[in-house]
Protein backbone atom coordinates (compact mmCIF):
# COMPACT_ATOMS: atom_id res chain seq x y z
CA UNK A 1 0.00 0.00 0.00
CA UNK A 2 2.84 2.43 0.80
CA UNK A 3 4.26 2.15 -2.34
CA UNK A 4 1.41 2.45 -4.50
CA UNK A 5 0.70 5.68 -2.54
CA UNK A 6 4.34 6.87 -3.22
CA UNK A 7 3.96 5.91 -6.90
CA UNK A 8 1.00 8.29 -6.82
CA UNK A 9 3.05 10.93 -5.64
CA UNK A 10 5.71 10.14 -7.61
CA UNK A 11 3.98 10.55 -10.82
CA UNK A 12 1.99 13.34 -9.83
CA UNK A 13 5.23 15.31 -9.22
CA UNK A 14 6.69 14.12 -12.29
CA UNK A 15 3.86 15.09 -14.46
CA UNK A 16 4.03 18.74 -12.71
CA UNK A 17 7.54 18.98 -13.65
CA UNK A 18 7.33 17.91 -16.91
CA UNK A 19 4.10 20.25 -17.83
CA UNK A 20 6.10 23.45 -15.99
CA UNK A 21 9.33 22.22 -18.43
CA UNK A 22 6.98 22.07 -21.79
CA UNK A 23 5.69 25.39 -20.88
CA UNK A 24 9.01 27.00 -20.81
CA UNK A 25 9.68 26.66 -24.74
CA UNK A 26 6.94 28.85 -25.79
CA UNK A 27 7.28 31.37 -23.22
CA UNK A 28 8.46 34.89 -24.01
CA UNK A 29 10.81 36.45 -21.19
CA UNK A 30 13.83 34.39 -21.09
CA UNK A 31 15.99 36.91 -20.50
CA UNK A 32 14.69 40.70 -20.11
CA UNK A 33 15.88 44.34 -20.03
CA UNK A 34 14.43 47.55 -19.36
CA UNK A 35 15.09 51.17 -20.96
CA UNK A 36 13.39 53.57 -17.71
CA UNK A 37 12.72 57.51 -18.52
CA UNK A 38 12.17 59.62 -16.20
CA UNK A 39 8.24 58.62 -15.24
CA UNK A 40 7.28 55.51 -17.27
CA UNK A 41 9.28 52.46 -18.51
CA UNK A 42 10.23 53.62 -22.14
CA UNK A 43 10.92 49.94 -23.79
CA UNK A 44 11.02 46.65 -22.79
CA UNK A 45 13.63 44.47 -24.38
CA UNK A 46 13.09 40.60 -23.89
CA UNK A 47 13.92 37.29 -26.05
CA UNK A 48 13.66 33.51 -26.12
CA UNK A 49 14.95 30.51 -27.95
CA UNK A 50 13.22 31.08 -31.25
CA UNK A 51 12.85 35.54 -31.09
CA UNK A 52 13.66 38.70 -29.57
CA UNK A 53 11.00 41.65 -29.02
CA UNK A 54 10.80 45.04 -28.05
CA UNK A 55 7.74 46.64 -26.24
CA UNK A 56 7.05 50.33 -25.98
CA UNK A 57 5.40 52.46 -23.27
CA UNK A 58 2.47 51.88 -25.07
CA UNK A 59 1.92 48.27 -25.23
CA UNK A 60 2.73 47.41 -28.90
CA UNK A 61 5.14 44.79 -29.58
CA UNK A 62 7.71 44.24 -32.38
CA UNK A 63 9.39 40.97 -33.01
CA UNK A 64 12.19 39.39 -34.87
CA UNK A 65 12.28 35.80 -35.67
CA UNK A 66 15.75 34.58 -35.70
CA UNK A 67 16.85 34.51 -39.03
CA UNK A 68 18.66 30.93 -39.85
CA UNK A 69 19.08 28.15 -37.50
CA UNK A 70 22.64 27.53 -38.56
CA UNK A 71 23.71 31.38 -38.13
CA UNK A 72 22.71 31.29 -34.40
CA UNK A 73 24.89 31.33 -31.45
CA UNK A 74 26.06 28.09 -30.28
CA UNK A 75 24.36 28.63 -26.45
CA UNK A 76 21.26 28.81 -28.11
CA UNK A 77 20.91 26.41 -30.05
CA UNK A 78 22.62 24.23 -27.02
CA UNK A 79 19.65 25.26 -25.15
CA UNK A 80 16.89 24.13 -27.96
CA UNK A 81 18.10 20.93 -28.14
CA UNK A 82 18.35 20.27 -24.07
CA UNK A 83 14.97 21.13 -24.05
CA UNK A 84 13.55 19.57 -26.34
CA UNK A 85 15.59 16.63 -25.37
CA UNK A 86 13.62 17.41 -21.73
CA UNK A 87 9.95 17.31 -23.50
CA UNK A 88 10.83 14.33 -25.17
CA UNK A 89 12.02 12.44 -22.70
CA UNK A 90 8.93 13.28 -19.58
CA UNK A 91 6.68 12.07 -22.71
CA UNK A 92 8.04 8.81 -22.71
CA UNK A 93 8.48 8.86 -18.68
CA UNK A 94 5.29 9.39 -18.68
CA UNK A 95 3.95 6.79 -20.56
CA UNK A 96 6.57 4.04 -18.93
CA UNK A 97 5.05 5.25 -15.42
CA UNK A 98 1.45 4.60 -16.44
CA UNK A 99 2.53 0.76 -17.36
CA UNK A 100 4.74 0.45 -14.03
CA UNK A 101 2.44 1.86 -11.73
CA UNK A 102 0.91 -0.71 -9.34
CA UNK A 103 -2.43 1.09 -9.70
CA UNK A 104 -3.02 0.35 -13.46
CA UNK A 105 -4.07 -3.11 -15.32
CA UNK A 106 -1.32 -2.71 -17.69
CA UNK A 107 2.31 -3.93 -17.53
CA UNK A 108 2.70 -7.73 -16.34
CA UNK A 109 3.05 -8.80 -12.98
CA UNK A 110 4.65 -7.05 -10.43
CA UNK A 111 8.20 -8.21 -10.18
CA UNK A 112 8.00 -6.50 -14.35
CA UNK A 113 5.97 -3.55 -13.07
CA UNK A 114 8.27 -2.29 -10.94
CA UNK A 115 11.27 -2.56 -13.01
CA UNK A 116 9.27 -0.62 -15.69
CA UNK A 117 8.52 2.00 -12.67
CA UNK A 118 11.77 2.27 -11.93
CA UNK A 119 12.88 3.17 -15.98
CA UNK A 120 10.12 5.74 -15.98
CA UNK A 121 12.13 7.06 -12.65
CA UNK A 122 15.62 7.50 -14.79
CA UNK A 123 14.15 8.65 -17.53
CA UNK A 124 12.07 11.53 -15.48
CA UNK A 125 15.99 12.06 -13.95
CA UNK A 126 17.45 12.90 -17.28
CA UNK A 127 14.53 15.26 -18.33
CA UNK A 128 15.07 17.04 -15.97
CA UNK A 129 18.87 16.94 -15.74
CA UNK A 130 18.64 18.25 -19.54
CA UNK A 131 16.06 20.79 -18.51
CA UNK A 132 18.36 22.04 -15.54
CA UNK A 133 21.17 22.18 -18.46
CA UNK A 134 19.66 24.26 -20.94
CA UNK A 135 17.72 26.75 -18.66
CA UNK A 136 21.61 27.12 -16.48
CA UNK A 137 23.61 27.25 -19.85
CA UNK A 138 21.19 30.16 -21.18
CA UNK A 139 21.15 31.95 -17.47
CA UNK A 140 25.32 31.33 -17.38
CA UNK A 141 25.48 33.33 -21.04
CA UNK A 142 23.57 36.01 -19.68
CA UNK A 143 25.03 36.43 -15.83
CA UNK A 144 28.45 36.93 -17.89
CA UNK A 145 27.49 39.71 -20.20
CA UNK A 146 26.15 41.97 -17.37
CA UNK A 147 28.84 41.27 -15.29
CA UNK A 148 31.27 42.21 -18.15
CA UNK A 149 32.60 45.77 -18.24
CA UNK A 150 33.76 45.35 -21.63
CA UNK A 151 30.37 44.22 -23.27
CA UNK A 152 28.90 46.84 -24.61
CA UNK A 153 25.41 45.68 -26.71
CA UNK A 154 22.19 45.35 -24.43
CA UNK A 155 22.53 43.71 -21.32
CA UNK A 156 19.87 41.76 -19.97
CA UNK A 157 18.48 39.88 -17.06
CA UNK A 158 17.25 36.43 -15.84
CA UNK A 159 13.55 36.02 -16.82
CA UNK A 160 10.75 34.06 -16.04
CA UNK A 161 11.16 31.08 -18.15
CA UNK A 162 14.00 30.02 -17.00
CA UNK A 163 12.79 30.05 -12.96
CA UNK A 164 9.93 27.94 -14.30
CA UNK A 165 12.31 25.59 -15.92
CA UNK A 166 14.45 25.23 -13.21
CA UNK A 167 11.37 24.49 -11.03
CA UNK A 168 9.84 21.94 -13.45
CA UNK A 169 13.42 20.22 -13.65
CA UNK A 170 13.60 19.85 -9.87
CA UNK A 171 10.12 18.47 -9.98
CA UNK A 172 11.23 16.17 -12.38
CA UNK A 173 14.35 15.04 -10.86
CA UNK A 174 12.30 14.46 -6.99
CA UNK A 175 9.40 12.18 -9.29
CA UNK A 176 12.03 10.16 -11.10
CA UNK A 177 14.04 9.66 -7.81
CA UNK A 178 10.94 8.35 -6.14
CA UNK A 179 10.51 6.19 -8.82
CA UNK A 180 13.94 4.44 -8.53
CA UNK A 181 13.42 4.10 -4.53
CA UNK A 182 9.94 2.11 -5.23
CA UNK A 183 11.53 -0.36 -6.77
CA UNK A 184 12.96 -1.43 -3.27
CA UNK A 185 9.73 -1.26 -1.69
CA UNK A 186 8.54 -4.11 -4.50
CA UNK A 187 11.33 -6.51 -3.78
CA UNK A 188 11.12 -6.88 -0.02
CA UNK A 189 9.75 -10.47 0.39
CA UNK A 190 6.31 -11.15 1.70
CA UNK A 191 5.45 -12.30 5.53
CA UNK A 192 5.37 -15.69 6.27
CA UNK A 193 2.31 -16.42 8.38
CA UNK A 194 2.34 -19.14 10.94
CA UNK A 195 -0.51 -20.95 12.65
CA UNK A 196 -0.98 -21.43 16.55
CA UNK A 197 -2.18 -24.52 17.58
CA UNK A 198 -2.00 -23.95 21.31
CA UNK A 199 -0.38 -25.94 24.02
CA UNK A 200 -1.09 -29.29 24.77
CA UNK A 201 -2.38 -30.01 27.83
CA UNK A 202 -0.46 -32.63 30.58
CA UNK A 203 -3.69 -34.50 31.00
CA UNK A 204 -4.85 -34.71 27.35
CA UNK A 205 -1.18 -36.00 26.64
CA UNK A 206 -1.50 -38.97 29.58
CA UNK A 207 -5.14 -39.39 27.75
CA UNK A 208 -3.61 -40.11 24.18
CA UNK A 209 -0.78 -42.30 26.35
CA UNK A 210 -3.18 -44.57 28.39
CA UNK A 211 -5.35 -44.80 25.05
CA UNK A 212 -2.63 -46.31 22.97
CA UNK A 213 -1.45 -48.57 26.12
CA UNK A 214 -4.99 -50.20 25.86
CA UNK A 215 -4.94 -50.56 22.26
CA UNK A 216 -1.77 -51.91 22.63
CA UNK A 217 -2.77 -54.73 25.01
CA UNK A 218 -5.64 -55.79 23.29
CA UNK A 219 -3.62 -56.86 20.31
CA UNK A 220 -1.55 -58.91 22.14
CA UNK A 221 -3.12 -62.77 23.61
CA UNK A 222 -4.81 -62.15 26.38
CA UNK A 223 -3.21 -65.45 28.30
CA UNK A 224 -0.78 -68.07 27.35
CA UNK A 225 -1.89 -71.64 28.41
CA UNK A 226 -0.08 -74.98 28.26
CA UNK A 227 -1.23 -78.05 27.69
CA UNK A 228 -1.58 -79.27 31.54
CA UNK A 229 -4.37 -76.96 31.89
CA UNK A 230 -6.73 -79.09 30.02
CA UNK A 231 -6.03 -82.31 32.03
Amino acid sequence: MASTASEIIAFMVSISGWVLVSSTLPTDYWKVSTIDGTVITTATYWANLWKTCVTDSTGVSNCKDFPSMLALDGYIQACRGLMIAAVSLGFFGSIFALFGMKCTKVGGSDKAKAKIACLAGIVFILSGLCSMTGCSLYANKITTEFFDPLYVEQKYELGAALFIGWAGASLCIIGGVIFCFSISDNNKPPRMGYAYNGATSVLSSRTKYHGAEGDFKTTNPSKQFDKNAYV
